[in-house]
Parts: structure tokens; sequence; C-alpha cells
């Protein structure tokens, strides 16, 4: 991998930034194009960093000149119009285009599990799912019309120390802590995949500059399969307690809160369980070992060692009052 020159578009964010270590180690020449306002997150030293806005490609042009890519990854590309900007971009200057799309893309509820790379695209329920499957058909008709050089690449649920699984963060750790009821969605026993992201980084980085990506598309998950009580019960392991959990079905939630309603009924609140047989055939031996009850430590240990980190939203703090009140058996 030592010969491949790689340009990450974002780099910093949950996912990338465990590529963008993992890239450099295996002795990539990694770029990273973004606006340099990122302080979570470090890149490491070696990183060619390029400070400029994928969303002003005039000067995206000005700063990468005549360089091309064997490869280049747009972390933060969320709609069609980033995709065709990027065609216009980096056509004939990139010998793979990487586009991260997203899992909830998939049929959602889908037919049948586990889910598989052929699944339908087809999500009713969520504006970013949606977007991202029209993503990923400008994508496939640029491959088969003028072999624009595409891989399409489908993360589920991936996280980092920084990122609690259930919407509102640090609000539901905070809960747990002060013995207040939790919102679990459903009865808690609906399956999902979380993935972490330096499992996912060593599958992802070996499809850097792979002829035999182009034109095909991959998700990346871990086959550790949990349910929702499961992950809220390892967060309160990691901190120390035992979770007041209060079960409130989806609708009731959508209605409530519309936001985290549709991320419910888009993705969350269906079971998702995945075959990672293709990507398991192109990168021998790779499989995900961390579990999330690791990860579960990691991400109370990372809240709690910073009280600027335990930031209470306070608006959906009084949603979550009213639904357990509601909806508390007993």
């Amino acid at each position: 991998m030592g010969d491949l020159r790689v340009l990450f578009i974002g780099g910093t964010g949950v996912i990338s930034s465990a590529c963008s270590r993992l890239a450099v180690e295996s002795g990539i020449e990694l770029f990273v194009l973004n606006r340099g306002t990122s302080t979570t997150r470090a890149l490491p030293p070696q990183v060619r960093r390029i400070q400029a806005d994928i969303r002003e490609p005039r000067s995206v042009l000005e700063k990468i000149k005549d360089l091309d890519f064997d490869a280049v990854v747009d972390w933060v590309a969320f709609t069609p119009d980033h995709i065709r900007a990027d065609i216009d971009l980096f056509g004939g200057r990139a010998g793979q285009y990487v586009f991260i799309s997203s899992a909830s893309a998939y049929q959602t509820p889908p037919a049948w599990q586990p889910v598989t790379e052929s699944t339908p695209l087809r999500n009713p329920f969520w504006r970013y799912s949606r977007d991202k499957i029209a993503c990923e058909d400008l994508l496939v008709a640029a491959f088969r019309e003028q072999a624009f050089p595409a891989t399409i690449v489908r993360p589920s649920h991936t996280y980092d120390a920084t990122l609690v699984p259930f919407d509102g963060g640090w609000t539901v750790l905070g809960r747990m802590m002060a013995g207040k009821p939790v919102i679990v969605h459903g009865d808690g026993t609906s399956l999902w995949t979380m993935t972490h992201h330096q499992d996912f980084a060593r599958a992802f980085v070996p499809l850097l500059g792979n002829p035999r990506t182009l034109g095909e598309a991959f998700h990346i998950t871990s086959d550790d399969v949990l349910t929702w009580n499961q992950i809220a019960r390892a967060l309160a392991a990691g901190l120390g307690v035992t979770p007041r959990i209060v079960h409130v079905p989806s609708d009731a939630i959508a209605a409530a809160h519309p936001e985290w309603g549709a991320g419910l009924l888009g993705d969350k609140a269906h079971s998702m369980v995945f075959d990672n047989a293709k990507i398991k055939h192109l990168v021998p031996g790779w499989r995900a070992v961390i579990p999330f009850e690791r990860g579960a430590r990691e991400i109370t240990g990372w809240y709690l060692a910073d009280p600027a980190r335990q930031v209470t939203d306070a608006a959906l703090a009084a949603v979550m009052d009213k639904l357990a009140a509601t909806w508390s058996q007993g």
C-alpha cells in the first residue's frame, strides 16, 4: 500500500478519523481536504493537509492543482449535487472514487435477513437515506456510461468514544446516572448491529486502490448483533448503574418528536443483521473483533472524563419525561 496516493474529503469524523490513522500506518500518502475547523479528532502528523471547502469546487481546484490520486474518498457527500460536483472535479484525476453511503439505504424494513449488498435500496421513511440512494444511482450511471471508477461503501451504525447510540447523546447517559427513566423504542428486543470505527477501518483501508472494487458496493459491519435493551444495559454498566428502561412504541416517539422518530422509523426501529461475506472475500482474514461492551466503556469513559462533554438537551429531556410518564408500567 505504500505507493498509494489517497485523498480524503473530510477525515476527522467518527469513521474517517480511524481510517485516516490506519491509512497513514499502512504507508499510504494521505491528503486530507477539509475546512480545518474540527478539534475533536486530531489528524496524524504525516497527513498532507489541504484547506478548502469542497462545496466551492473552484477553490478546491486551486489547491490540488495538477495532483492526481489513486483513490479519492468523499466522507461528506450527502446529496446528488455533491456527487455531480465530485464527478466533475475528479473525473480523470482519480483511479478510484469512494462514496460513503449508508446501510440505512437498504429496504426498510428488509424483506428478509441477513441483509446483503443485493438487498434492494428503498427507504420511504427517512430523507437522509433517500438522498444517499439518489447519490448511489448517479454513481452507478456514471460507472456504466462513462466508466467513472466508483466504489460504494455502506457503513451501518459505526461509533467511536464520542458517539452514544441513543438519540440525545449525553442526555441519555445523564438520565441513567440520575436514576431517571430512559426511553427504549418498541419492546427493546429488535436486533441492531454496532460497529467500532477501528474495526471498520481495518476492512475499509484495503479497499483503497483495489481495482476489484470498481462498480461494486460493500457494507462493512460487525457480526456482533445486540438488542436495544442490551445496548442500554451495556452503557449503564459503563456508568456503574442499573438503567430504568421504559419501552415506548416508535410511532409514539415519532408523534412526540418527529426528528427523533424519523431516525427510528427510517432506521433503528427495524432489526438489521448483515451478511459480511462480500467484504470478507475481498479482505481475507478480516472480521470485527471489538464487542460493544468494550465500546460502551470507551463511550462512558470519554463523557465522564470531561464535564464539558456532559451537555443535556433540555427540550429532548422534557419529551423523554413526558413519554416515560405516559408509558411507564405501573
